[in-house]
């Protein structure tokens, strides 16, 4: 059993070739990398829509605030999320998974912050409003990264 586990590992090491500086370079053309920052942005136009459509179709400011609002509470805090990800790498790959962790405990503290504050921010809180704003950049944020992930599958290599 070790004799066919050391074939695996010598099997593997020979077919694995470093990429030389040209070729690295050609594969990172040939497979960019999508933004997070464009799923954020589309986060926050789709729920601009929505809360304007909220507001023209029901003729009440306050479920487009509402609406408004429920989407702050997620793009806000992934918007914090990303810019302590994203800025802060570290070579140690136990420095980046406490990154990671500490920035999204800060993201999910804030988002129930932010909900626990809404009847106070917003006059005339529309719960159901607040929970489409939240469901639409939820949905958006799965929908953008899907997009991206099938665009990035249809390259040509």
């Amino acid at each position: 059993m070790r004799a066919a586990h050391n074939h695996t590992e010598e099997v593997a090491e020979e077919a694995f070739q470093p990429l030389s500086a040209q070729e690295a370079r050609q594969w990172r053309l040939n497979h960019p990398q999508g933004s997070l920052w464009h799923v954020l942005a589309m986060q926050l136009a789709a729920g601009v829509a929505v809360a304007a459509l909220a507001g023209l179709l029901t003729g009440r400011m306050a479920i487009a605030w509402s609406v408004a609002y429920g989407v702050l509470a997620v793009v806000g805090p992934a918007a914090l999320f990303l810019r302590g990800t994203v800025g802060r790498l570290t070579t140690q790959a136990g420095g980046a998974l406490l990154n990671l962790f500490l920035w999204e405990f800060v993201k999910i503290v804030l988002t129930v912050v932010l909900l626990v504050l809404a009847p106070r921010l917003v006059r005339e809180l529309s719960w159901p409003g607040l929970l489409i704003g939240l469901v639409v950049a939820v949905k958006v944020y799965w929908l953008s990264l899907m997009r991206m992930s099938l665009r990035a599958a249809r390259r040509p290599n």
